[in-house]
């Protein structure tokens, strides 16, 4: 899973493509994520918009970055959800739990 990371403005925006899934990269996201706030950089917005797949494993690593944003005094948004990532989020009744957006610049504007 390709992850690319660019800033615009305060906000850290990481592009995910791809699968996020439970595999020999399982970690990688959580990894960045944690890398981000380490650096003291304390919003972040996951763009999903180039994610193809998801698995239990992909969700799980979702809500390890949420814990880390809370524990960390940050926020994490999520932004371009496909369809089949939005009713996995659905069914696991997680919609609720992160903050989620349709656009990057919808995302982008909330942080303000």
């Amino acid at each position: 899973m390709p992850i690319a990371e660019r800033q615009v403005g305060a906000v850290t925006v990481i592009d995910l493509s791809g699968k996020l899934a439970s595999s020999e990269e399982s970690g990688k996201l959580k990894d960045k994520v944690s890398s981000v706030f380490f650096q003291g950089r304390k919003q972040v917005l996951v763009n999903l918009g180039g994610l193809t797949y998801m698995d239990s494993g992909g969700l799980g690593e979702l809500v390890a970055c949420l814990a880390t944003a809370k524990r960390s005094g940050g926020a994490i948004k999520l932004a371009n959800l496909g369809k089949r990532v939005q009713d996995l989020l659905i069914m696991t009744k997680l919609l609720a739990v992160f903050d989620v957006y349709d656009t990057e610049a919808e995302a982008l504007t909330s942080f303000k």
